[in-house]
Formats: C-alpha cells, sequence, structure tokens
C-alpha cells in the first residue's frame, strides 16, 4: 500500500523526544527577537528556516548549534515561554500527533530574572492553552513536561528536584541532555538516585555523540528510555548479517525492550547515522528493539514528524513498521499503566484495527 503525504499526516503519531527551544515557529522566533533587538540571519520566516536547516546538514555541529543561541535568546520571559509551549503542542497537533512530552532545561531561561520554578509554570500554561487550542480546532492532544539538566553543568540534582516537586502538576520525566561524549551520565549519579528513590520517570540522551558504552552508563543509572539511542548498534557483532551477535548491553535493552527515540533525520545532521538508508533503526527495528520515531527539533532540524514518517517510507517502512513505532511510543510514554492502554488502543482504532 503506497502512503500518500495526507495519508501520513493523517496517522495518529507519538512524540517522546522534542526539544521545546529547538521547535520554534520562525515567525515567531523573528517576532520575539525583534522586541529585544536580538540580530538573526534573516528576518523572512521561510528563508531563515532554510538557514538552520541547510546548518543543520552542514556536518558542522557548531553551525548546527548556533541555532539554539538565537531560540533561547528569546525564551527568558515568562509570556514567551508560554507563547512558545502553545504554539508546539498545536503544531504537533495539527501535524497527527495525538501524545507529547515537550523536554527542555529550566535553567536555560533564567536569564530574564525567572525562577526555576517560574520557568516550568510558563511553560506548563503555554502547553494547557496549546491543549485546549488543539482541541477547538478539532485535533484531540494530551501533552507534557519534560525536565532536562544540562549534563556538562552542576545543577542536575536541583532539576531532578524540581521534576519530582511538579511531577503533580505537569513534569512526567526528568533527563540530562547537553555533550555526551565526555560527559557521563554517571558524574550525576546522585541525581538519579535521587530519581530512583522517588519513583520518577528517566530518559537519558545515550548512543548519540557516544557509544555503547554510553548506553550502558544510561541503563546502569536507571533509564527507563534512551534519547537516541541508535549508537547500540555498537554492542552488536555482525550487526547487519543474519546472525548478529548481541553483546550484554544491547541485549538488555532488547530484553526490557528499553524504548529507543530515535529521530532519524537529526541523527544523519549529527552523524550518529551515516545517512537515512544506513541508518541503524531499519536493522534494530528487524531485531525487535523497541524503536520509536521522533523529532529532536523541529525548526533547527527542518522536520516534523510526519516528515520523519515520509522519510522511513522512502527507505521501504510500511504502515505496519509505523504501526509498531507508534505503539512502542505509547508503550513508552511516561504515563500510568492504564492510560497508555488507553493511548495504544487509540492507535489500534485509527489503524483500523479492531480489538
Amino acid at each position: 500500500m503506497t502512503l500518500s503525504h495526507a495519508d501520513i499526516v493523517a496517522l495518529p503519531k507519538v512524540v517522546l523526544h522534542d526539544h521545546l527551544d529547538g521547535g520554534l515557529r520562525p515567525s515567531t522566533l523573528i517576532e520575539l527577537a525583534a522586541e529585544i533587538g536580538h540580530e538573526l540571519p534573516s528576518t523572512t520566516p521561510d528563508e531563515l528556516a532554510e538557514i538552520f536547516a541547510k546548518n543543520a546538514d552542514s556536518g558542522d555541529l557548531v553551525r548546527y548549534l548556533e541555532a539554539f543561541a538565537h531560540t533561547t535568546a528569546v525564551m527568558q520571559t515568562a509570556d514567551n515561554l508560554r507563547r512558545i509551549a502553545r504554539e508546539a503542542v498545536v503544531d504537533l497537533a495539527d501535524d497527527g500527533v495525538i501524545y507529547a512530552e515537550l523536554r527542555y532545561a529550566p535553567e536555560q531561561h533564567l536569564e530574564g530574572g525567572l525562577s526555576l520554578q517560574e520557568v516550568v509554570e510558563a511553560v506548563q500554561a503555554g502547553i494547557e492553552e496549546g491543549v485546549a487550542e488543539a482541541t477547538e480546532n478539532g485535533r484531540a492532544v494530551r501533552a507534557f513536561a519534560l525536565l532536562d539538566a544540562m549534563r556538562h553543568l552542576d545543577r542536575s540534582r536541583e532539576i531532578a528536584e524540581l521534576a519530582v516537586a511538579n511531577r503533580d502538576k505537569c513534569c512526567v520525566g526528568f533527563d540530562i541532555a547537553g555533550p555526551e561524549n565526555g560527559f557521563p551520565a554517571a558524574n550525576h549519579a546522585d541525581a538519579f538516585a535521587y530519581l530512583r528513590a522517588n519513583h520518577m520517570p528517566v530518559t537519558i540522551h545515550a548512543g548519540e555523540a557516544d557509544g555503547a558504552s554510553s548506553v550502558s552508563d544510561a541503563l546502569v543509572q536507571g533509564a527507563r528510555r534512551l534519547g537516541h539511542g541508535v549508537r547500540i548498534w555498537e554492542d552488536i557483532e555482525d550487526f547487519e548479517s543474519d546472525e548478529p551477535n548481541l553483546g550484554y548491553i544491547a541485549q538488555h535493552a532488547l530484553d526490557q525492550q528499553i524504548p529507543l527515540e530515535v529521530c532519524p533525520t537529526s541523527n544523519v545532521q549529527t552523524a550518529a547515522a551515516k545517512s537515512l538508508k544506513e541508518h541503524p533503526v531499519h536493522t534494530l527495528r528487524d531485531l525487535g528493539f523497541a524503536v520509536t520515531i521522533n523529532t529532536d527539533n523541529r525548526l533547527v532540524s527542518g522536520v516534523s514528524m510526519s516528515g520523519e514518517f515520509e522519510v522511513l517510507v522512502e527507505q521501504g517502512w510500511t504502515k505496519d513498521d509505523l504501526l509498531e513505532a507508534t505503539l512502542s511510543a505509547a508503550w513508552g510514554a511516561f504515563l500510568p499503566y492504564q492510560e497508555r492502554g488507553d493511548l495504544a488502543e487509540t492507535i489500534l482504532e485509527a489503524y483500523g484495527i479492531e480489538l
């Protein structure tokens, strides 16, 4: 069955890995930058988006990261955070997303005088407004926040406590982000011990800029999901052969069905994968890993969930493959068990599968 663009947009989607500061609307970024006198590479929305996408595709990590200096510059007030979060939810819902976890690092939004708690409250207000607006537009969506600590800095325990303090209000989980290579998850063992003691779900960026040892480190610290995780293939001998030999790390992730938060386009841009054709996700799917599909940074990488589905279809993925990945994401969501089951049921019904 050939899937058209309209077919793919209509499919229900679950996004577990979407950075709030990487997904602004270009027009919003331009407007807010003008208000604070921040200079952008362009003040034309389409041209600005194109510049960011070209930088992301350049293979130069410095150029890729330039975009975040621009986006975080306009994310230093409660009003701006609220607007950006609202628009993110609406945009995802318009793309067929029915469940989203938006992640951000509160410590990156304090330059305007906000406290960490005020950052969380502003983003949450925007998420709630976005859900309401999407619902009014006939796009039912659920959305929650996931708090990042920066792994090269030293506020992880503080952010962990912030996540736990807000778990009943808005925060469904915790993550560490930032430079992976040279900054192991074990550096934040105290924060992870605190989160385990408080039964707070954890996902950890691992297996993107560093290899299987980073994945192992994340699992040891209690990660229930792996942010990207694609370099877990490095723990599999004869990875693309008919008889691959899984190491202990890969076997653990497979046996426990640890969701891999794969971001196909971004993984190619950051050199975690050679190309979309040679992306490890295809073989990891075939081996039975819990592969999920995500955007990472919608503006910076020039992607959408539908777009990521489309590039996979171009590489031979079927509707059944997309369904399997979406169900893996539903069951990997940081929601109570019954709610995950309800989400999976909604997805199956949308695919025309009777229960």
